[in-house]
């Protein structure tokens, strides 16, 4: 277990870049997803029907098939992610020093893959939320985006956050697949360093590579159970 020790830097280097991809990927998985939910609830029927096919396509599609498409496939549409660069997400890749090969393609299969679950999620709130709320704010003359933004949205959120939390910790759990698409230097391909280039064993190592995303996780688990008991005094 010597290795915990003695190459603890590495652990933590691998842990703060997974950190990070997860962070960003989590931010646009909740964004996309948002956008995907409203489609899906659209009374527009073109825009009802590209939510319906974005969620069927990426929920039904192994992960792996996602970040295979990503690592291998967009890079020959553009040399270094040309079409993926965005002057703002630049700085910040900079700033953090996670602009890696192959970074943004596999934080763009994380995000694409992860929104169709949050969609659902979300989708599954305004659900939750009375049918006559709804009625009412279009009795009073609310737009569609009104009522969506000052009625519906609001009244989900209570009821998405448990399921919402259950995405973005199988998201984390999710990211180990991107050290083996190109990703230098996170928590999987850490292990694989480890234990095929430096010959260590590969149990100890994989015990610092749980340690790391349970770092992640059980926080995060531990606050959405304290949501559901709030959430089911307040009920």
């Amino acid at each position: 277990m010597s290795v915990l020790i003695d190459k603890f830097d590495v652990f933590a280097g691998g842990f703060w870049l997974t950190l990070q991809i997860c962070v960003l990927a989590a931010i646009g998985a909740l964004i996309l997803g948002a956008v995907m939910a409203v489609l899906r609830i659209s009374p527009v029927p073109p825009l009802r029907a590209v939510g319906t096919a974005y969620v069927t396509v990426f929920r039904n599609m192994p992960l792996t098939v996602v970040m295979f498409f990503a690592a291998f496939g967009l890079p020959a549409l553009g040399s270094n992610a040309d079409f993926l660069r965005i002057p703002v997400l630049d700085s910040l890749f900079t700033r953090l020093g996670t602009d890696l090969p192959y970074f943004r393609f596999a934080l763009l299969a994380l995000v694409l893959y992860t929104a169709a679950f949050v969609c659902e999620a979300l989708r599954s709130g305004v659900n939750a939320v009375p049918p006559g709320q709804a009625e009412a704010a279009r009795s009073l003359g609310l737009t569609f985006g009104q009522n969506l933004r000052h009625v519906v949205l609001p009244q989900s959120w209570k009821a998405s956050v448990v399921p919402l939390g259950s995405v973005i910790i199988a998201m984390i759990k999710n990211s180990a697949l991107i050290g083996f698409f190109g990703v230098v230097g996170d928590l999987s391909q850490t292990a694989d360093q480890l234990t095929s280039a430096e010959g260590y064993a590969f149990i100890p190592v994989a015990v610092g590579i749980s340690i790391g995303y349970l770092i992640m996780t059980v926080p995060l688990g531990a606050l959405l159970d304290r949501l559901e008991k709030r959430q089911a005094v307040a009920r």
